[in-house]
């Protein structure tokens, strides 16, 4: 079976994405915390999802000094946008090292500033992988109802920490070629590879493959 790394953010919609995937894909998933600038809510969120979901692994990536870096050196509007690319990114890096060939998000078209078609079609323009995103055009409530039918809901409700460092007027359309001028403007890549060699990587006993 082949491998896809899947971006666990300890929402509604991500868990959601990665179940409709699993029959098909073997996945290893990661989560992006911001941690010391907030609690490790949204970790033992994650972990716990990713055992609830049956899956081998996660990975826990910190990534505050990479969100701080492009909040220093890209115009914040963007923000949204560039932290998905910068996730991604930093999620291929994994992928090589698993030998994963799809990742996977829980995007849902609109939902959200970075979720618009425009900004969308930025983020994969600028990604190597082939993005899958399950829930791209679910209905909130669709993927509300599918989220408790699994088990996942009642551990991912309650307000996410993705804002944090977020505008208060977000871009909700992009350019692809400014976008990826942006992200040239300063070296992401050793800022990722440092994250990427910080992540802690949780095994999980349930799973037959640890």
């Amino acid at each position: 079976m082949q491998k896809a790394i899947a971006l666990l953010s300890g929402g509604i919609d991500s868990p959601v994405a990665i179940h409709l995937l699993q029959d098909r894909l073997h996945i290893i998933p990661i989560h992006f915390h911001q941690m010391p600038l907030t609690d490790d809510t949204e970790i033992r969120k994650s972990k716990e999802l990713a055992q609830s979901l049956h899956l081998p692994k996660i990975y826990l990536v910190p990534f505050a000094p990479v969100l701080k870096a492009l909040v220093d050196h890209c115009p914040h509007k963007n923000y949204y946008i560039l932290s998905k690319i910068a996730m991604l990114r930093a999620a291929e890096i994994i992928a090589r090292k698993e030998n994963a060939m799809y990742l996977i998000t829980g995007e849902n078209l609109a939902q959200v500033s970075s979720q618009t078609l425009s900004n969308l079609t930025t983020i994969t323009k600028n990604i190597s992988l082939e993005i899958l995103r399950p829930v791209l055009t679910f209905d909130k409530q669709e993927i509300i109802d599918l989220a408790k039918k699994i088990g996942t809901y009642d551990i991912s409700k309650g307000p996410e920490m993705c804002s944090l460092l977020g505008p208060k007027y977000p871009a909700t359309r992009s350019d692809p070629e400014e976008i990826k001028r942006e992200l040239n403007s300063f070296d992401l890549f050793f800022s990722l590879q440092e994250s990427v060699e910080k992540a802690e990587i949780i095994l999980f006993n349930n799973h037959p493959e640890v």
